[in-house]
């Protein structure tokens, strides 16, 4: 776990499966503090947030593919004490532009009034979507940035974190040290370097703290 917020945390594979195994099963105790809607209809509405086109589209080729899986798994509903939830997932595309994540995770709580948003693909899709979940009081999870740009990217600060905004993903300290595990087997001069673009990750790749440097 992230020593930075709790809103930000750092999983093994096997413990996130058992994770998003156990939120599966438990997901209408999870949602019941924040609706009464599921509970009453009998059906949890998940918004789900990618960069399906664009320039980023590559971070959710396999969407079609997973979203199939996940549907097809729960189509008979989630039991919870007793009670069958149905599971509605409604997808929607970001376009790889930070407004039009924004714009249509609004739609997805405002609208839609799901009951949870997940959203990933870089933070110029899931930091909107988060802003847009936390000003909204809706729960979210977001995955597929890495927790630099996406804590500081929404100005978090490590004493005061998120109340409903929730991510999981490695840092850049882990790709920097796999980096340099690499480079560090090479006969080089051990000069490397980079260039990266003005946007969420490439900020946080230059930032004078993270920044990929010896």
């Amino acid at each position: 776990m992230s020593p930075v917020n709790s809103s930000v945390r750092l999983w093994r594979r096997r413990d996130l499966i058992k994770a998003l195994g156990a939120t599966a099963i438990a997901a209408p105790i999870i949602l019941r503090g924040t609706t009464t809607k599921a509970a009453t209809s009998k059906v949890i509405k998940i918004g789900h947030v990618t960069p399906q086109t664009g320039a980023l589209a590559p971070f959710a080729e396999a969407d079609p593919f997973i979203l199939d899986q996940i549907r097809n798994a729960v189509s008979k509903g989630i039991n919870n004490s007793g009670s069958t939830y149905q599971l509605e997932i409604i997808s929607k595309d970001s376009q790889s532009k930070t407004n039009r994540a924004s714009e249509v995770a609004a739609d997805l709580i405002l609208k839609e009034k799901v009951d949870l948003i997940v959203a990933s693909g870089t933070p110029e899709t899931t930091n909107p979507v988060a802003d847009q979940a936390e000003a909204n009081e809706v729960p979210c999870i977001t995955s597929i940035t890495p927790w630099q740009p996406y804590f500081f990217g929404r100005h978090g600060t490590p004493d005061k974190g998120f109340t409903w905004t929730y991510h999981f993903f490695w840092g850049l300290e882990d790709v920097i040290a796999s980096f340099f595990a690499l480079w560090g087997s090479v006969d080089t001069n051990k000069v490397v370097g980079a260039l990266f673009p003005n946007d969420g990750d490439g900020n946080a790749w230059g930032d004078a703290q993270t920044r990929l440097s010896a």
